[in-house]
């Protein structure tokens, strides 16, 4: 098979899993987003996911994102940064589609600045630790509430929801109870802005390759797939 068609063959079954698992959970397909995780594929590789029924692309490099937009890789598909943002790379993620990881008091200063200063309002998630892993980044859980509050005070940023990486399961089904932790989060936040479209919970985000069916039954709206699509990474020496 060519490349595409191999790239077609693997999203069709992705899809299917998907639906499968929305269905099981009384849910609409329709209801859950499928975000194509292309960290280390070439733009060529991009643009050929692009033609497929994918609705978005995730980039965990900030050189990676500025690389494949500049070669116009993602259209007519949106991108999404869903990668450890350090401050110094703020300037250039600012103005993407939507900074999923945004888990510091700090870093969302940084962010809100250069949105403010190019006049836009940039849409972001904010990034919760929910193992809370010494060895993950995101927001306490505990701590969720006050970065809530200083992300909505800050005119040139929009929350539309929560991301989180859960601890790797050492037991089949285990990440469950994580994702199940974290809905019970995205729907308390749900209620304590309701109405308020400074922290809109429109987009839960969770789930990737090895465990996204568990995430769409404890209601993630976003997955974010990588190997289930394009194979194993292959990482440059």
């Amino acid at each position: 098979m060519t490349e595409r068609e191999t790239l077609q063959a693997n999203v069709e079954t992705v899809r299917a899993r998907m639906a499968d698992a929305a269905r099981a959970a009384g849910r609409k397909p329709e209801e859950v987003l499928l975000c194509a995780a292309s960290k280390t594929r070439s733009a060529e590789t991009v643009r050929l996911a692009a033609s497929l029924s994918i609705d978005l692309f995730g980039e965990n490099r900030v050189q990676e994102l500025v690389e494949k937009q500049a070669a116009n890789a993602y259209a007519p598909k949106p991108a999404h940064f869903i990668g450890h943002l350090q401050t110094n790379k703020v300037k250039q993620v600012v103005g993407c589609d939507l900074i999923q990881s945004v888990d510091s008091a700090h870093l969302l200063d940084k962010v809100a600045a250069e949105a403010a200063r190019r006049g836009l309002v940039q849409p972001i998630l904010l990034e919760v630790n929910i193992g809370g892993e010494a060895s993950k980044s995101g927001t306490d859980p505990a701590e969720l509430w006050a970065l809530l509050e200083a992300a909505a005070a800050q005119p040139s940023v929009r929350v539309r929801g929560l991301m989180t990486i859960p601890p790797v399961e050492e037991k089949p089904g285990e990440a469950r109870r994580w994702f199940a932790a974290m809905r019970r989060l995205f729907d308390e936040a749900a209620d304590r802005w309701r109405g308020d479209d400074r922290a809109k919970m429109e987009v839960l985000s969770m789930g990737m390759s090895a465990d996204f069916e568990q995430a769409i039954a404890e209601g993630a709206t976003l997955v974010r797939v990588g190997t289930a699509i394009f194979g194993p990474r292959v990482y440059k020496v």
